[in-house]
């Protein structure tokens, strides 16, 4: 076996990237390929008492107008996690009834895109308005259901009794602002039938097979009669794994009209259609002894939902995962207004509940006059107090260490306001960063071919996280090929199902198939090496030799609870006279389990960080409380960071391979840069300024 994985293998698919020849959703190029561009409602809440379609309807080029009146006709999905999985319960045109701004509530299909815009534009609709509920705080909240088989509430030991037992008490609120998916490439799905019994889709998808399961479920056709499409992926973050109205409308139509449809979404009508992070107001009450060990630690979660669909934000799911305490209570209460239904966002739940308890752990340091790493080494938990078992393969403590020591954190200032550079204010903080081990099943086929290379098939996809690369370099390790000998085939449900890249599970689920399959092509040929193979080949004749393996988790999950950990140290320059803060410097360290590609995981984690900097200094998005639209509504006006906005960022990993979780000893990687970033930059602004900022975005106007 040669040693490929661990070093720096630059990414297979970057070529394709850089010189345009990777295909998106939208750029398939399909024969007799018609147009849709959605119609969206202008109010908030309430019905349609008409909808005229007259004009659209005659203007040049318009095939097709659909309404309510005229929806295709579709059926119901299971919906559930397990079998096929839609983002909004409420099928597309089901009714006449209007719960959110940015609704769809019609379809124009014409010859070109132009056209169906511009009559799409033509459509007249008159509502019933109802006065809608935007604000949360005037809302009622109420307990959600539970999601993914855990309660949103849990409690262990005596809360109350402990916080009357402990030297330090603090109770603080915390709050984030709604954030909004803004992939690079757009939402957008091309229908195909071929008659009226078979599809194929192309649509960008996290969960090829899953896609195609909820599809043929929508149509009522067996799963083998569907086909889903998706080399590429032009950015996702939980917001592509299931069908979104919009697909589902254009899979319909393009089976009633006999022609395939394609339908892009535009900035504009990504905001209210292709999901959000809900704003959050978290309540963190901690109780320590003297010597800052924790006695008693409280999160109260309230998030929002909307009318067509319930989805909580799960910030409570990290606490139990931090830090060790005797007495713990958890509660999360959800509220149903008038917007789009909130979804899956980089690390959801961990992200945003990691503001709360990492800034409130730097509070109680403070408090205590404790050292925040120190703190945090204190009070670190050797098991998940919720689930009763030890973590396995942790090194939270070689991460807060490490990074200390990487930073310079022994030469903190231990003031307030004490250290300046230049005329301005300069502040250091840190936080820890966590997110769970996931792992599902997967399938991968391994092909050898006579010209000396191999070829790697699976229904997974590479939504710019490197799929192609990892799973190239572990097929050329275990068969003792170069990585330029392997081509990898991903993003076709034809293929081999490779699971969900989402929860930060695609490499620890399909890296272990993948070594599988490889394994077994050798041994169906009786070599020891992939060039035996080869040789083979030739002599004989035969095409190829090939194996096909799945990977799934077995018992492991009784008896370990698997975790990523990390710590972000971060400088902050502050100019108070104008509020301008600037991020000059960062260090981050993670334990990720074995580390298969050093350059791309290195960039997953500083993508993390970027992200997370843009939540902590610019992400929000208001809904105009009359009308109910975002008032953000593209990428100029929705602010996020450039590259001027970014220092350099340095990524370390340690710790050693997870065998517990895997074969391959490998965690994701994706959505734990991410954790923690907001609130390291919180805590630096307080070393800074003196001023605790606890609702997210750190704007200028907080710091002047």
């Amino acid at each position: 076996m040669n040693k490929v994985n661990g070093s720096v293998v630059s990414r297979k698919d970057g070529r394709a990237k850089v010189t345009g020849t990777a295909t998106y959703a939208a750029e398939h190029q399909i024969p007799n390929l018609v147009h849709g561009y959605l119609v969206t409602a202008s109010i908030a809440n309430g019905q349609i008492k008409s909808i005229d379609t007259s004009a659209a309807e005659k203007a040049s080029g318009v095939i097709a107008v659909f309404t309510h009146k005229n929806a295709p006709k579709v059926f119901k999905p299971t919906n559930n996690f397990m079998t096929s999985k839609i983002y909004e319960a409420r099928l597309p045109l089901s009714d006449d009834r209007v719960y959110y701004a940015g609704q769809i509530v019609g379809l124009v299909v014409a010859d070109t895109f132009e056209r169906a815009r511009h009559a799409a534009h033509l459509v007249k609709v008159e509502y019933a308005t109802e006065k809608p509920l935007i604000d949360p705080t005037k809302a009622t909240f109420k307990e959600p259901p539970s999601q993914f088989g855990e309660e949103m509430k849990f409690e262990k030991g005596d809360f109350t009794t402990g916080m009357a037992s402990a030297t330090a008490k603090m109770e603080v609120t915390y709050k984030t602002s709604t954030e909004l998916h803004a992939p690079m490439e757009p939402h957008a799905t091309i229908a195909q039938w071929q008659g009226s019994n078979s599809l194929t889709i192309y649509e960008p998808s996290q969960w090829v097979v899953g896609s195609q399961r909820t599809y043929a479920e929508l149509f009522g056709l067996p799963t083998e009669r569907v086909r889903i499409v998706t080399p590429f992926i032009g950015g996702a973050f939980g917001s592509k794994a299931f069908p979104w109205p919009h697909g589902i409308l254009c899979a319909a139509v393009a089976r009633q009209l006999q022609r395939p449809v394609k339908v892009v979404l535009t900035r504009a009508q990504m905001t209210a259609n292709t999901g959000h992070r809900s704003e959050t107001e978290q309540t963190i009450r901690l109780a320590a002894t003297a010597d800052g060990s924790l006695v008693s630690v409280e999160h109260d979660v309230k998030s929002c939902t909307s009318l067509v669909d319930v989805f909580t934000e799960p910030c409570t799911g990290i606490t139990p995962v931090m830090y060790a305490t005797l007495n713990m209570r958890l509660k999360q209460e959800v509220a149903v207004i008038n917007v789009g239904t909130p979804t899956f966002m980089r690390a959801p739940g961990e992200n945003p509940g990691l503001w709360a308890l990492e800034s409130a752990m730097d509070e109680l340091a403070w408090k205590l006059k404790i050292d925040p790493v120190e703190l945090r080494l204190k009070n670190e938990t050797k098991e998940h107090q919720r689930k009763g078992l030890p973590f396995s393969a942790k090194a939270f403590t070689e991460c807060l260490r490490f990074g200390a020591e990487q930073f310079g954190w022994k030469d903190r200032p231990l003031q307030v306001r004490s250290l300046t550079r230049n005329g301005k204010l300069i502040g250091w903080g840190m936080a820890g960063a966590t997110f769970p081990g996931g792992r599902g099943a997967a399938s991968a086929k391994v092909r050898l071919l006579p010209d000396g290379t191999a070829h790697i098939l699976t229904a997974a996809n590479d939504m710019g996280t490197g799929a192609y690369t990892v799973v190239a370099s572990t097929a050329a390790e275990v068969l003792g090929l170069s990585v330029e000998k392997v081509r990898v085939d991903i993003g076709d449900s034809l293929l081999p199902d490779g699971g969900l890249a989402g929860g930060s599970m695609m490499t620890a689920s399909l890296l272990p198939a993948v070594m599988s399959a490889c394994q077994q092509v050798l041994k169906t040929a009786n070599a020891k090496t992939a060039d035996d193979v080869f040789a083979s080949l030739r002599q004989s004749g035969r095409a190829a030799v090939e194996a096909t393996a799945s990977s799934k988790p077995g018992e492991e999950g009784k008896k370990w609870a698997f975790q990523s950990w990390g710590a972000h140290f971060c400088e902050v320059s502050i100019d108070e006279e104008i509020g301008r803060l600037q991020v000059t410097r960062w260090v981050s360290v993670m334990n990720i389990g074995r580390v298969i590609n050093a350059k791309t995981a290195a960039s997953q984690v500083r993508g993390g960080v970027i992200m997370g900097i843009g939540q902590a200094l610019m992400e929000e998005c208001h809904f105009d409380p009359n009308i109910g639209y975002p008032v953000v509504y593209d990428l100029a006006t929705y602010h996020f960071p450039a590259h001027a906005d970014i220092p350099r960022i340095e990524v370390a990993f340690v710790g050693e391979p997870d065998l517990n979780f895997n074969p391959a000893g490998v965690r994701g990687v994706g959505e734990i840069g991410i954790t923690g970033v907001s609130s390291a930059i919180g805590n630096a602004v307080y070393h800074a300024t003196g001023k605790r900022i606890r609702n997210l975005p750190i704007t200028p106007d907080k710091l002047l």
